[in-house]
């Protein structure tokens, strides 16, 4: 008898590689300046699946091409969208870690992954309370002792957990990913809001 394996990721042998982090896992560079663009899918989920209303006002702080920041405005929202480069979209050039005026609204991001911690806590010191901050991360991102640190001066409110594989393509590149053999990488959404002390909740979307 043949078994049925339901697998609820598409990908092959490089995918498993990328998922472990493995750094000979292709035979290209990792993207400089680390541009990864987010399936607006992402956005989708989080206000549908995870139910979540954000604040009229939402900076997308590393828009990239725009994805996220498109599908925040077709959801009605007002959204300030900045890069550090300039991609043609939005307003570049502008250095978010260097950021230092207080943005009354919510920050929702794909931070580039080697910053996030930093994206994150200066997030939650230019927000005033109640305001919110989304970082759209790994599932690997609750690993770590300093991040462990992190999430002890803010406890996540939710973290919201992709059942469903969501790509992040190199360059926007979705379709040469997809042929390629898609993502094995597990991300989700981690909200955090400016003086909450309590529980993490898990949701799970997608």
């Amino acid at each position: 008898m043949t078994e049925t394996i339901t697998k609820d990721w598409t990908g092959n042998k490089n995918s498993i590689f990328k998922t472990l982090g493995a750094s000979n896992h292709t035979d290209k560079e990792r993207q400089s300046d680390d541009y990864y663009a987010t399936d607006p899918i992402a956005i989708d989920v989080l206000i549908n699946d995870g139910g979540v209303k954000l604040d009229d006002n939402v900076w997308e702080c590393a828009c990239g091409g725009g994805h996220l920041s498109e599908r925040l405005k077709k959801y009605g929202y007002n959204v300030w969208s900045t890069d550090l480069v300039d991609r043609g979209y939005g307003d570049g050039q502008i250095d978010f870690l260097a950021y230092n005026e207080q943005w009354n609204g919510d920050i929702i991001t794909n931070p580039p992954y080697k910053y996030a911690k930093e994206f994150i806590e200066h997030a939650m010191e230019i927000i005033p309370n109640g305001k919110r901050v989304f970082m759209f991360l790994k599932i690997q991102f609750l690993e770590g002792k300093a991040r462990r640190a992190l999430f002890e001066k803010y406890p996540p409110r939710c973290v919201y957990v992709s059942s469903s594989r969501i790509l992040c393509a190199k360059n926007a590149m979705f379709d040469e990913m997809k042929a390629g053999g898609g993502s094995a990488v597990a991300y989700a959404w981690y909200e955090f809001e400016k003086g909450y002390a309590g529980q993490t909740v898990i949701q799970w979307i997608n």
